[in-house]
């Protein structure tokens, strides 16, 4: 919504105070349009595999909806988090090797079906948890390797950003490609009448004006979206990592389940006593 917006009060500034003493038709040339967006389209092409084209193609929708990553979401993975270890505690590690074979089906995990539908997050979830089930846990090399699984995570899902901001700050050269183009077309008609010669350098310096604002009015803030989406999903799992490696510690549910809530950002960071008043009111169903 607020992308939108951006866009609406970008175009106004731009194209509004230049309509106060020039005319928009001045501005329209479709070939230069044609151009950028042709060029912007084969670089991404050229300078990306398969994988990385199509992470970030799925990837750009998404700035268009609301974040999952509310108070209520996180509360939810706490409350997981805590029934399952509280679990552990009471029966045993082998009483959960059912619930993390098959999440669907567990009467914890299916009571969360926001996460339980959430692939990634089950399978960091589920994955500990099996090897806490299988034997026993050097807590130090475990967290080496969360440590290492989430670098990987982290790093395809800020793909897509680092690839858009690439993006962007290509535009602006391409623009200038296509300005220059304009200027050669000019300088083939240079018997023509002035007025004519200074319609063909205004139609060519468009190419500048639009590379520079395509990149920095639309391109970038997108990248710096595809950012933003990619460091908030990196909570939950630092989350979830500071809940098991308390667990695996000694800790008790209810502490474990509150180094967890300290690693959360501020203004989706669930207070301690709307986290304990929510896991209250849970056991009583």
């Amino acid at each position: 919504m607020f992308l939108i917006i951006g866009y609406v009060v970008i175009l106004a500034a731009a194209l509004g105070t230049y309509a106060v003493h020039g005319s928009l038709l001045a501005l329209w040339v479709p070939l230069e349009y044609v151009a950028i967006i042709g060029l912007t389209i084969g670089y991404f092409i050229a300078s990306n595999s398969i994988g990385v084209i199509k992470a970030t193609v799925g990837a750009v929708p998404g700035i268009l909806k609301g974040s999952k990553f509310t108070k209520a979401y996180y509360i939810d993975a706490l409350a997981m988090l805590f029934e399952i270890l509280g679990k552990v505690r009471k029966e045993g590690l082998m009483s959960i090797e059912s619930d993390i074979e098959n999440p669907d089906a567990s009467p914890i995990f299916s009571k969360y079906p926001g996460l339980v539908h959430d692939h990634h997050v089950m399978e960091f979830v589920t994955d500990y948890l099996r090897m806490m089930v299988g034997g026993n846990l050097n807590t130090v090399e475990i967290e080496s390797l969360m440590d290492v699984e989430l670098e990987t995570h982290h790093h395809e899902a800020a793909e897509p950003g680092h690839v858009v901001a690439n993006i962007a700050g290509s535009v602006p050269a391409f623009g200038i490609v296509v300005a220059v183009m304009g200027v050669v077309n000019v300088m083939g008609s240079v018997g023509s009448p002035p007025a004519v010669l200074g319609k063909m350098i205004g139609g060519a310096l468009v190419g500048t004006f639009l590379g520079i604002l395509i990149a920095y009015g639309f391109v970038e803030p997108v990248a710096k979206l595809l950012e933003q989406k990619a460091h908030e999903d990196a909570k939950i799992y630092q989350m979830i990592k500071m809940v098991l490696l308390a667990s695996m510690s000694g800790y008790a549910p209810q502490v474990a389940v509150e180094f967890g809530r300290k690693t959360l950002n501020s203004h989706s960071r669930p207070s301690f006593r709307e986290l304990e008043e929510d896991l209250k009111s849970r056991k009583g169903k």
